[in-house]
């Protein structure tokens, strides 16, 4: 493929995705597909002669949509959102030709300086503490996910806590003696992606009980570390969620984070579906305590129009992150220190080396819609969400399982788990829908989330027809 056929080509490739966005709504939500299909549809070898665009162009409705979950469906309720936009979009395409690998500023200085813009101007978008900004200790890097950001603060954590504990007790001449001793915290509705940094970091996770709003407060947190420190352990990191992937529920930070400042503990933020919504005023409140925090996260990529992948993450003292990962070699040393006084070099900050231009999809976002219309497109959403609510308070023999804050409406049918297991499963069988499941504790419920930016009202009263009229059949079967 030279230049005029990808002009030709990326013309039509264009042409598709707009027509499969503005008609996505005409598409099965959950694909009826088993496992291994696409197996039986392409060969098991690749051709030895390329191909004919015209053929790989029919493929992608042949082999490639019929196992497709359409994220960016109206009718799509479950997990969280997954951003879409037009100017995201068209930001990976320069992004994919420019093709640099970020690692230095040297590399390539856009790429480092737009993220360091960016995340300044989404830190000042959230009202984050001064220290998040760049030009001091501070500053933020755009990571690949919530997950990473999550290990990434859990690392540095853990380095510090040796640091710290190595220089007060100088008798100490192995680090791996105070590594074994290692402990950090977070709530038993945490994603399970802190329990993951914890068997990647050989850290011990402890999982501590959240209160009746599935929240984790101070206390709880104060009792386990007193507990652990009379033991002999190091207490190093707590992971708090605003926001949590069961519920959206919100831990206590402007409680948390005092103990963690006082006790020396790494306080890390993840808030990477409720975090976009702090942009709004009305929401702000919900982060307040972040100043207490040593780092803090959440994805653009959910709620705020910038496509898959970009998680933004503060750091208040990059010096510690820097110092865990830092690996140099003789070709990464250009420029002289200067720049290494003024620019970061975002390979220090992370865990893979190279990294992509991501910092486009934010700008080309930002300035396109304006944070007006970004702020609209949340308070929207939120919206459905309290009518989808409005709907379940409405039928007596359905329950809301958890306040609702944000675009998650969490509801059950009345009595035993088993008959919501069978609605949920009926639900995604029937196909014109697609919801998953949360737990708390030995609770079952639904999970109902507003995803889709074309989601519309109507949407909502459909997905509530679809749900009412399959509890009616299980009820009826149950009565026989």
């Amino acid at each position: 493929m030279d230049g005029a056929e990808f002009r030709r080509r990326g013309k039509e490739m264009i042409d598709y995705v707009a027509d499969y966005l503005e008609n996505i709504q005409e598409r099965r939500v959950f694909p009826t597909v088993e496992p291994g299909y696409l197996h039986q549809l392409i060969p098991d070898h690749a051709p030895e002669e390329g191909e004919k665009w015209d053929d790989l162009f029919k493929d992608i409705e042949r082999v490639i949509m019929p196992g497709v979950t359409h994220w960016n469906h109206p009718q799509f309720h479950a997990y969280f959102p997954s951003a879409n936009s037009y100017p995201a979009m068209c930001a990976d395409i320069l992004c994919d030709a420019i093709g640099c690998l970020g690692f230095t500023w040297a590399s390539s200085p856009a790429c480092t300086e737009l993220e360091v813009v960016m995340m300044d101007w989404l830190a000042k978008l959230l009202n984050l503490p001064e220290q998040f900004l760049s030009g001091g200790k501070g500053g933020g890097v755009i990571q690949g996910t919530a997950s990473e950001a999550t290990f990434v603060a859990l690392l540095a954590a853990r380095q510090k806590a040796i640091q710290d504990y190595r220089h007060n007790h100088p008798e100490i001449k192995n680090g791996e003696e105070v590594a074994d001793k290692l402990v950090a915290y977070c709530s038993d509705n945490s994603h399970v992606s802190v329990e993951r940094a914890g068997l990647l970091g050989r850290v011990k996770i402890v999982q501590l009980p959240a209160d009746d709003k599935q929240s984790l407060r101070g206390d709880t947190l104060q009792e386990a570390i007193n507990k652990d420190k009379s033991m002999g352990l190091i207490p190093c990191f707590v992971c708090a969620t605003l926001g949590t992937t069961s519920s959206c529920a919100f831990d206590n930070i402007k409680e948390l984070g005092p103990i963690c400042e006082k006790e020396g503990i790494w306080m890390h933020v993840d808030a990477a579906y409720a975090g976009s919504a702090f942009i709004c005023p009305e929401y702000r409140y919900l982060l307040d305590g972040v100043e207490h925090a040593m780092s803090f996260d959440f994805n653009p990529h959910k709620w705020l129009m910038v496509n898959f992948d970009c998680s933004a993450m503060w750091l208040k003292d990059s010096s510690y992150v820097v110092d865990a990962f830092n690996v140099d070699a003789a070709f990464l040393k250009t420029g002289g220190n200067d720049i290494k006084k003024t620019m970061p070099d975002f390979r220090h900050w992370q865990i893979p080396f190279g990294r992509r231009f991501r910092s486009l999809k934010l700008w080309f976002v930002l300035r396109l819609y304006g944070v007006r219309a970004l702020q609209d497109i949340i308070r929207k959403q939120i919206a459905l969400a309290h009518e989808f609510e409005g709907l379940v308070v409405k039928d007596g023999r359905f329950e809301i399982v958890a306040e609702v804050i944000m675009g998650l409406v969490c509801f059950r049918m009345k009595g035993p788990n088993e008959p919501n297991e069978k609605l949920l499963e009926l639900i995604n069988k029937n196909g014109r829908i697609h919801l998953v499941p949360g737990k708390i504790k030995s609770t079952y419920f639904i999970r109902f989330a507003v995803c889709a930016k074309s989601t519309e009202s109507k949407d909502i009263a459909y997905a509530w027809s679809v749900i009412a009229e399959l509890a009616t059949r299980i009820i009826s079967e149950n009565k026989r």
